[in-house]
This record gives structure tokens, sequence and C-alpha cells, in this order.
């Protein structure tokens, strides 16, 4: 069954990532980042936190509106807290992971495919590489997130709230691991068609790759190996 699949490749590359000092170092360095960054924005909606919520609500001077503006306050501190982690992301990812992320894909495939296998290297230079890797990054991570984002905003509009928590929670999973099973076709320099075709054609295995994304705590830990399961993964299917 393909969702057992996507769990096993996932559990497979955390193994591995553990287990080999390079993907060690670099996983650990992709999630430290990450960290530090969700940090420094969750540091900046703190400061500026007051200042908003005066813009769109002063808080009144006395009786049962001041109960309403506490409420109000806790909901924005949420929703801005939320939005830092998911800004913090996006930034690592555009401008630092993207590259962890396709090291550590290459790494993996050496060590399968062989250390004099050169397939997949670049021969472009590195400004172009930069943009290369941000352009592959853009459809494949910031859309879909905006996307995620956009689903539960109706939810929020909507009686039904919890089923489309639930679909954009699946989306996110699937698309998460998209970000991550991507990394050779784009390496390859597959079209954006092609490879979005890939990700159609095997979304249930996506959908259970991604499902590990979604457990609290630990998915900080899949998210940071999960270039190395869905590697093996692309390798394992591709033709030979």
């Amino acid at each position: 069954m393909e969702l057992i699949k996507g769990i096993r490749y996932n559990l497979r590359g955390l193994v591995m990532g553990l287990t080999t000092p390079k993907l060690l170092f670099l996983g650990m360095l992709r999630l430290v980042v990450v960290v530090i960054l969700t940090v420094l924005c969750s540091a900046l909606v703190i400061v500026w936190h007051e200042a908003i919520l005066n813009i769109l609500w002063k808080m009144p001077e006395s009786g049962w509106l001041v109960f309403i503006w506490k409420g109000v306050s806790l909901i924005l501190s949420i929703f801005l807290a939320a939005i830092s982690g998911l800004f913090s992301y996006l930034l690592a990812q555009v401008l630092f992971a993207v590259f962890v992320m396709d090291y550590m894909s290459r790494i993996t495939e050496k060590m399968v495919l062989g250390q004099g296998n050169g397939s997949s290297e670049y021969t472009l230079s590195y400004f172009r590489l930069f943009i290369y890797l941000v352009r592959q990054e853009i459809p494949r991570a910031i859309i879909p997130v905006l996307l995620m984002l956009f689903i539960m905003g109706l939810g929020f509009l909507t009686p039904l709230g919890p089923v489309v928590a639930l679909i954009s929670s699946v989306t996110a999973a699937a698309f998460l691991a998209w970000d991550n099973t991507d990394l050779v076709p784009a390496r390859r320099m597959l079209t954006f068609s092609q490879r979005f075709g890939f990700f159609k054609k095997d979304i249930l295995f996506h959908i259970g790759f991604g499902l590990c994304f979604l457990i609290p705590w630990v998915n900080i830990l899949f998210l940071s190996f999960a270039p190395v399961g869905a590697t093996l993964y692309f390798l394992d299917k591709e033709p030979t």
C-alpha cells in the first residue's frame, strides 16, 4: 500500500540520516537555522504585538469589553506566532535550507549509486545555481503553503472547520513530501509539468510520507532528514 510505503521510506531516511555523520550534521544544521529564525521572529511578534492590537482595537478603559479585548489579544498572539513560524520556515527554506536539502540529497545519491556517479551534479555557476534552486522552491513550497492558509481561512468562515482543518493538514503534508521527492527530478533538469506529474501520480505515497510531519515535536526531526528518504524513494523508482 502506497501510504505505508511512504511512511517506511521516511523512517528509512531518518535512520540513514542519523547514522551517517555528514547527513547528521546537515540535518541538525537545518534544524538549528529554522529554530533560530523562529525565535527571532517570535521575539519581534512579542515586541510588536501590543502595537498591532492597538491599531486593530484600542484597549477599553473598563467594563466587559476588557475581557473581550483580552480574548482578541490572545487570538492575535496565537495567529502572529503561527505566521512567524511559517515565515521563518519559508525564509530558511528559500535562502538556506533548499541548499542543505539538495546537498543531503546528492550525498544520499552518491552513497546509493557510487561516488563516481556524476549524473546529478550541477554545471551551473554559484549565482545561477542560487537562482535555479530558488525558482524551484517557489512553486514547490511557497505556493502550497499559501494554498494551505487559504483552505484554513475557509475553515474559519464555514461550519465545516474540523473537516477543512483535516484537509489542509493532509494537503500540507503531501506538498511537504513533494518538496523533498522533487529534489532529484529538479536536479535532472526535468520540466515543472513532468515533476508535478510525478507528484500527482504518486499522491498516496506523498500523503503517507508526509504523515510523519504531522506528529507534534517529532515532525521537526522528520522534516530535517526528509531529503534522505525522499531521495532513496526516487532512486529506487527511477528506471536504470
